[in-house]
């Protein structure tokens, strides 16, 4: 099959572009998530144009071979891993900003972009494009759009759906395996059919490949966001500060928990000037500009006192700050250093943080796992990190096993098994738990029309 592929994908492109060097289709075969199975690809095309997407993707299906279309790899549900036989579309050299309107708010850009590019970008024209993933310095937005991507200001600012507008998809299904279409809109208002480009965003790679995304701006921020410290002795304390933040009607920009595990890790890598008197920190920013920026400031600080914060603190030094919020965005690669880890990505309501904090505990000692948080707390996005040495397999079954425990309690909770990594391999049995019966038929019908053949990312979500 290796020399049929190949010699069917040189007739219809340039030689440059294919690779079935073992070496490369390693190193493009997997995203970062941990313990997630990996097939062994037949073939990589590295594409330049959405037409050389067009062709890579009629040959496959000719030849009745799996599409793994992926970006910079950056993944943690496996969503990117290859499959045995698959073709691996590398769309990380298509990285063109296309179109920067100031005028409508709007740009358009191929799905190679990195996400802190685009920001720079966009910066210039006086713009801002909010969602803010921690890996934005490395991620591209046809990643984070295919999951939906949230980030450190989404509590206020909303996630990637809510600033794709429209895209342009290689799709299959009614209108042929190779086939380019626009879904969605131009214009900032539109119900014309249904929303099938809303429906691809989120959808891993399953129902197409997205080769162009037209994307909401906004005018960048004014002024300078003030910096909330609280120090916590225990997370339950901080969820409890969370909760009540919420309750207070309190909008802060950005309210991120991090416990004394990520941030010293962070700090020892990269030489961060911070320190930690207690055992979880939160972190908040209220960007509201004037007095009422201040009093909002001032409200949080109280809600943590309140709450029983050891301290709480209006940050009086800018370099101090951004350091925090620095720890904050490198905790997952600092603890990677240190050995394998398991990344979680539950969401529950921000009335259950509290008590889906005490049950991580409860199931850290359980399973006897090491486990440090990071969460996007303020919307109830919570991300325990389970630590293992390398090649200790007896930690790994635990914290695998300490993983569906977690999933099984943010379902009970009445929350989600994934906000922003995305299902991919690791939670597709969550992914059952929580859904309705009758959701998973409507969303497999989903997939069976448009993909019709199941060639796109199979074996990835459903």
């Amino acid at each position: 099959m290796t020399s049929v592929l190949l010699t069917a994908l040189d007739r219809v492109l340039p030689a440059d572009r294919i690779t079935s060097d073992p070496d490369v289709l390693r190193a493009l075969s997997s995203d970062e998530a941990e313990w997630a199975p990996v097939g062994a690809a037949t073939a990589a095309v590295r594409a330049r144009a959405e037409s050389e997407v067009q062709a890579a993707v009629r040959v496959a299906a000719e030849l009745g071979t799996p599409i793994v279309a992926r970006g910079a790899g950056t993944g943690l549900s496996g969503g990117a891993n290859a499959v045995d036989g698959c073709l691996l579309l590398d769309l990380s050299r298509m990285n063109a900003v296309v179109q920067i309107n100031p005028d409508d708010l709007t740009c358009v850009v191929q799905p190679g972009v990195v996400n802190n590019d685009l920001k720079a970008a966009v910066a210039e024209h006086g713009l801002w494009y909010p969602p803010d993933p921690a890996s934005a310095p490395w991620s591209t937005i046809g990643g984070n759009t295919a999951t939906n991507a949230g980030g450190l200001c989404c509590l206020k600012y909303g996630v990637t759906r809510d600033y794709v507008l429209g895209l342009r998809a290689v799709v299959g299904g009614p209108a042929g395996y190779g086939t380019a279409v626009w879904l969605g809109r131009r214009t900032a208002k539109g119900v014309a059919g249904y929303d099938i480009a809303g429906l691809m965003v989120g959808s891993e790679g399953t129902l197409g490949v997205i080769t162009e995304i037209t994307l909401r701006l906004r005018p960048a921020p004014v002024g300078v966001p003030r910096t909330i410290v609280g120090a916590f002795t225990t997370l339950v304390d901080a969820g409890r500060a969370v909760a009540l933040v919420t309750r207070l009607g309190l909008t802060p920009s950005a309210l991120e928990l991090l416990d004394r595990t990520c941030l010293n890790a962070a700090r020892d890598w990269k030489n961060l000037d911070v320190e930690a008197d207690a055992a979880v920190l939160l972190l908040a920013r209220v960007d509201t500009p004037g007095d009422s920026g201040e009093a909002e400031a001032a409200a949080v600080a109280d809600a943590f006192e309140r709450s029983g914060a050891l301290w709480a603190a209006l940050s009086t030094d800018d370099v101090e700050a951004e350091a925090l919020f620095e720890a904050r965005r490198l905790a997952y690669p600092a603890l990677e250093r240190l050995g394998p880890v398991l990344t979680e990505d539950i969401c529950v309501p921000r009335s259950k943080v509290p008590d889906m904090l005490a049950a991580i505990e409860r199931i850290a000692a359980e399973h006897r796992v090491q486990i440090a948080t990071i969460a996007h707390a303020g919307d109830g996005n919570l991300h325990p990190l389970m630590l293992s040495e390398p090649g200790d397999d007896a930690a790994r079954i635990r914290a695998q096993q300490a993983f569906e425990q977690m999933l099984d309690a943010a379902i009970g909770f009445g929350g989600t098994v994934t906000a922003e990594h995305g299902v991919g391999l690791l939670k597709r049995g969550g992914l059952r738990r929580e859904l309705d019966p009758g959701s998973l038929l409507l969303q497999q019908a989903i997939k069976d029309a448009l993909d019709p053949r199941h060639l796109f990312n199979p074996g990835k979500v459903l």
